[in-house]
Order: C-alpha cells, then sequence, then structure tokens
C-alpha cells in the first residue's frame, strides 16, 4: 500500500534511504551521502503533502517524494514540455532488502498515475551517471534523456535528467 507519509515515518525512511547508500556505495554508485537525503528535506516533503510511503504488511519499506516543484538546478534543461504542468520525482527508495520485487516498478507507477489522474503533462526526475540500473528502469518505462545537472555536494559526476510527456 502506498500512503502519504506522517512525521513518524521519518526515522524510519530515513534508515532506508541510509541503508540504500550503503548499498549503493557497496557497488561503487557514490550517489547518496552523510549530506543527502536528510531529514531536513523529508520534513520539507511532508511539510509540502508530497511524501508517500510504501507499507508491505505494515512496514514502510520504500518511500517517493512527488513534486510540483521544479528545482533550480533544474532551469537550464532544455524539457520536452512547457514548465507549467509537470511533476517532479526525488528520492525513490526502497530498502535494499525488499529490491528485485517489483517495489520501484510500483512506486514509479503510483507517481505517473498520480500525475495522468491530476492532469499534469510530465513527469521529471533526475538518476545518478554512475548509476546505470536506474537509467535503464527509467528508460524501459520510455522516459527520454535530456541532460545533466550537478549536486556537488553528493557528486562530482553529473545527474542525469529525464522526462516522460503523456
Amino acid at each position: 500500500m502506498i500512503r502519504k507519509a506522517t512525521p513518524r515515518d521519518i526515522d524510519t525512511i530515513l534508515d532506508i534511504t541510509k541503508a540504500c547508500a550503503k548499498h549503493m556505495i557497496s557497488m561503487n554508485i557514490f550517489q547518496w551521502n552523510e549530506h543527502y537525503p536528510n531529514k531536513n528535506a523529508f520534513k520539507n516533503d511532508i511539510t509540502r503533502d508530497e511524501l508517500y510511503a510504501l507499507e508491505v504488511e505494515n512496514i514502510v519499506v520504500g518511500c517517493v517524494v512527488i513534486s510540483t516543484l521544479m528545482d533550480e538546478e533544474y532551469l537550464p534543461i532544455k524539457w520536452l514540455t512547457p514548465n507549467k504542468s509537470n511533476i517532479y520525482i526525488h528520492r525513490l527508495a526502497v530498502h535494499p532488502k525488499q529490491q528485485g520485487k517489483g517495489f520501484a516498478r510500483h512506486l514509479m507507477e503510483f507517481a505517473e498515475n498520480y500525475a495522468k489522474l491530476n492532469n499534469y503533462i510530465s513527469v521529471r526526475l533526475d538518476t545518478f551517471s554512475q548509476n546505470k540500473r536506474n537509467q535503464k528502469i527509467y528508460e524501459s518505462r520510455n522516459y527520454q534523456k535530456l541532460g545533466d545537472i550537478y549536486f556537488p555536494k553528493q557528486s562530482s559526476h553529473p545527474f542525469h535528467c529525464y522526462e516522460l510527456v503523456f
């Protein structure tokens, strides 16, 4: 079940993202670190009513942020659609012990259906250039790679920006 996250979920979600960071680092993917994601980001997501938790048997095993806010880092990207009716996916995570069970796909389907039901024209996101698995997932879902942005506190490597147009 996917539901709106509450402040009570933040510590569990942080445990999930820390486990994901550790797992990615073990595969030489330095996408997340001690700076990101952090508690303040998730608090802001809840305040904006944009953080969703994925529960399996009443245990939170994943999360996703579905936002209408375009980060300033995205401004240089030549998006396929105008910057007026889009959603942005951030901080998608599934605990490593629960990966490979289709939960990330389920979270993506939820976000895409949310966008369609609410008449958004596209879904936008970024993923780390060194995370080939994520790139394959998004490309298999017909997202188009459009350009790169940088988050210096996370990595010197770029993040690829993607968009799915309905």
